[in-house]
């Protein structure tokens, strides 16, 4: 499924000349050195490279959950500088055109399966009933209707990572950025969880943008884009 999709008149996101760095003292730490992206609408994209390639560190900054030190990230239709709008603005574009799955869920302990995919449209302002009914559906759509009612605690790793991609999707986003979501997964519930993504970018056309160290996951994307020493490695 390695292919690379024909890019549209206007991507989805573009990144443009991204750098980022650190302080250690006195000491800057370049952690991205000039990068360059582009996703298309619908696109399924696997960034790969070992710990400290920059992995996390681009996708905090095209989830605009940091700032970079230098260099643009444009989205959309209009391809608005997102780094140019409000902290408000900035917080409204997040909520309603991202959704985000990390290597540890982020779950509420004390909530059930349920009312945790419901947190997002509840802060969105939507009503308990209608964000029920879309959470309800969801987690039937991940395999999870059985579980509505069980904590965090009570399901398994598989499980939780399940119930995280429901929450992230519940408001429909453009994008959904994952980071390392099948990390502390065995091999059949990595399987599980790619083989949601994969069906959900089918059913929905929502892009993925998911950074691994793993090359199986990786190539299940349309493309794979290496990274090494915070940039991305030319491929012939």
């Amino acid at each position: 499924m390695n292919k690379i999709l024909g890019e549209g008149p206007t991507p989805l996101i573009r990144a443009a000349s991204l750098q980022k760095s650190f302080f250690k003292g006195k000491k800057e730490i370049k952690v991205l050195r000039g990068v360059d992206l582009s996703i298309s609408p619908g696109e399924m994209v696997a960034i790969t490279g070992s710990s400290g390639a920059g992995k996390s560190t681009l996708l905090h900054i095209l989830g605009t959950l940091e700032p970079p030190t230098s260099g643009r990230v444009y989205f959309g239709d209009e391809q608005q500088n997102l780094f140019g709008l409000s902290e408000k603005k900035l917080s409204e574009f997040r909520n309603r055109s991202l959704g985000f799955v990390f290597q540890f869920h982020y779950l509420l302990p004390e909530f059930s399966a349920l009312e945790n995919v419901m947190m997002p449209s509840l802060i969105a302002g939507l009503s308990r009933s209608v964000a029920s009914k879309q959470a309800r559906e969801l987690l039937e759509f991940v395999g999870l209707k059985d579980r509505l009612e069980h904590r965090p605690a009570e399901l398994s790793g598989g499980e939780q990572q399940r119930v995280s991609i429901a929450r992230a999707v519940i408001l429909r986003p453009r994008l959904i950025l994952a980071d390392e979501l099948t990390g502390n997964l065995d091999s059949v519930n990595r399987n599980l969880i790619i083989e949601l993504l994969v069906k959900l970018n089918q059913t929905t056309g929502v892009s993925v943008l998911l950074a691994t160290h793993d090359l199986e996951v990786a190539h299940t994307m349309h493309r794979v884009l290496p990274m090494k020493d915070g940039a991305f490695i030319p491929q012939s």
